[in-house]
């Protein structure tokens, strides 16, 4: 499939909401931690990817109430995940962040458990797109289309949501921007963690929030500042950075983001253009969180709150 880009950007109602307790206890232990951590030489190769290219990792055991399966694609493959019962006629397709570097890691194989629960027992297939700088785009966003395209051999477009983080979460934005573009159906619903929007670096939280960021911040040698998957391509393009695409037509959106990250801006900047586009937006700021929280799990409240949120999103 060859992706046709599109430029042209426009715009149209909705409902951004931000939810701002004070962090909990355990949320700044935890940020503190990732701070201490990236302060180190060896905690550097965190930030700009090192450790994202080859993650080393236990192999993952697939909880007893669900069952994996692997499957080959052309240029890629994907996971996909069944419960035990299947008791819910929709599905989620998940895109893994990892900065368009970093390949699929065990605690996406965990959240697509946690969005199967959260559709009340519903499958999650997680394609494991060609990643940068050996692909760079459109590589991954032609990956998410097949995956999106496969899924919809299984249900149709108004029973799918797609969701992700990071880079995941603005793949998930591209891949809409190219469906409504080429006049495909629409998925149901987006989940977007922490999404990377704009990879020109232009919001304002790459400056306000440069010092607060534990995980980003304090250097321009990180994956946010990392340009291979743009190749030669113009970083404003709306299949790269879909902060600068059309949101008019696009179905309901739930962003969740923390205040402390760089990427406050690209969530923030987006649920403005897109409530303008008039599209249903619920925009979440978890206030003194880090990037991708919700990897937390159970250990912080803030992000048990954003998985009761997506638990909530969905049963609508």
């Amino acid at each position: 499939m060859k992706i046709h880009t599109n430029n042209t950007p426009q715009q149209k109602t909705t409902k951004s909401k931000s939810a701002r307790p004070a962090p909990s206890l355990s949320g700044i232990i935890v940020r503190d931690l990732i701070t201490n951590i990236t302060a180190t030489s060896s905690g550097h190769k965190l930030q700009n990817g090192e450790y994202r290219k080859h993650p080393v990792e236990t192999k993952w055991h697939c909880p007893r109430s669900f069952e994996m399966e692997e499957l080959s694609m052309p240029h890629f493959s994907v996971e996909y995940l069944t419960p035990e019962r299947i008791t819910s006629d929709r599905a989620v397709l998940q895109l893994h962040g990892g900065g368009y570097i970093g390949p699929m890691k065990n605690i996406y194989r965990t959240f697509a458990t946690y969005y199967s629960r959260a559709l009340g027992g519903g499958r999650v297939l997680t394609p494991d797109y060609r990643v940068a700088p050996e692909h760079v785009f459109p590589a991954a966003l032609e990956d998410a289309c097949a995956a999106y395209e496969w899924l919809l051999t299984q249900y149709p477009a108004h029973k799918i949501i797609v969701a992700g983080d990071s880079a995941g979460g603005g793949l998930a934005m591209a891949l809409t921007h190219y469906l409504k573009d080429h006049g495909k159906p629409l998925p149901a619903g987006l989940i977007a963690m922490s999404p990377w929007t704009d990879l020109t670096a232009s919001g304002k939280s790459y400056v306000t929030n440069f010092e607060k960021d534990p995980l980003f911040g304090r250097t321009e040698d990180s994956m946010l500042f990392n340009k291979d998957y743009v190749g030669d391509n113009d970083p404003e393009n709306p299949y790269i950075s879909p902060l600068f695409g059309d949101f008019t037509g696009f179905p309901p959106m739930l962003i969740q983001v923390g205040g402390y990250e760089m990427l406050l801006s690209d969530s923030r900047q987006v649920a403005k253009k897109a409530k303008k586009a008039g599209v249903k937006v619920r925009c979440t700021v978890y206030e003194g969180m880090f990037h991708v929280f919700q990897m937390a799990k159970g250990a912080i409240p803030e992000s048990r709150r954003a998985w009761k949120e997506v638990w909530e999103f969905l049963s609508r």
